[in-house]
């Protein structure tokens, strides 16, 4: 299993009542992970087995968000260098269905219909992009396209980097200094 020592590093846009932290992986483990958008991966931090979906960081690696259960749990705060081993997971985490979209599909059967029918990657690719919108009406919109897209048989979404490195509509979190 790859192993490597980082910095957890505390985002500049996260607030005590949200006290999340994240570290950036070095490109070279980045390199030997299956996608370069959304992955699965497991491994441990600090010795505490965890599994988590890594996020891109548009220059062709990913991040990884740890919440405060998963800090607690491997002994570490911001600010702290971690050791960490990593493996792709065997099978792609089923990513959690943004309300927004889950309204959605619960209103359109053909949708949701198609939406079963896909794989787990082609989920967590839809997911992926209405997620990447950065303001509410282009959100409400992807999630509106993406439900008649659905409707109508197609089951991956088109025209999306999920690596956000053409678009560069994606990025780690900017740390707090």
């Amino acid at each position: 299993m790859p192993t490597f020592q980082t910095k957890l590093l505390r985002s500049a846009h996260a607030t005590n009542d949200d006290a999340w932290a994240f570290l950036v992986l070095p490109k070279e483990i980045s390199d030997a992970l299956p996608r370069r958008g959304r992955t699965s991966v497991e491994g441990t931090i600090n010795g505490y087995a965890f599994q988590a979906m890594l996020e891109p960081d548009g220059q062709l690696s990913h991040w990884l968000k740890l919440d405060q259960t998963l800090q607690d749990s491997a002994n570490a705060v911001p600010g702290d260098t971690v050791t960490v081993e990593l493996i792709p997971s065997p099978a792609e985490l089923e990513p959690p269905v943004p309300e927004d979209l889950r309204d959605g599909l619960a209103a359109s059967s053909a949708a949701k219909s198609t939406w079963d029918a896909t794989t787990t990657i082609a989920r967590i690719d839809w997911i992926h992009w209405i997620e990447s919108a950065k303001q509410a009406k282009t959100r409400a919109r992807r999630v509106e396209n993406a439900c008649d897209m659905l409707a109508s048989g197609k089951k991956r979404v088109c025209c999306f980097d999920p690596s956000g490195y053409y678009s560069k509509s994606l990025s780690a979190p900017k740390a707090d200094t």
